[in-house]
């Protein structure tokens, strides 16, 4: 995605180290008033994106987390086997 100014929007992860570094500068207290207002601002639009990606990637999960009737499927995942490989999808995508 392109912003109007020409330069690519952020990733969530960009606008969250962004805004850790606003963060630690106001926290400092070093910064005069109009910098730190500045930064404020800079900081609530990162947080608008941030936002908008978090909204876009539940929505993604909502609709791949449907079964073949559009409802949501709750399913219970073991924490300690996550990640492992192993397959917790209730047999989907399993032959017989």
């Amino acid at each position: 995605m392109v912003k109007k100014s020409g330069k690519k929007e952020a990733t969530f992860e960009q606008a969250l180290e962004g805004l850790e570094q606003i963060v630690q500068r106001l926290e400092s207290g070093d910064l005069p008033l109009e910098k730190s207002l500045a930064l404020f601002e800079e900081g609530v639009l990162l947080t608008r994106v941030c936002s908008q990606r978090l909204e876009k990637a539940e929505k993604k999960i909502d609709v791949l987390m449907r079964d073949e009737n559009g409802e949501v499927k709750a399913r219970t995942v073991d924490p300690a086997g996550f990640g492992q490989g192993s397959d917790d999808a209730e047999g989907e995508g399993q032959a017989g």
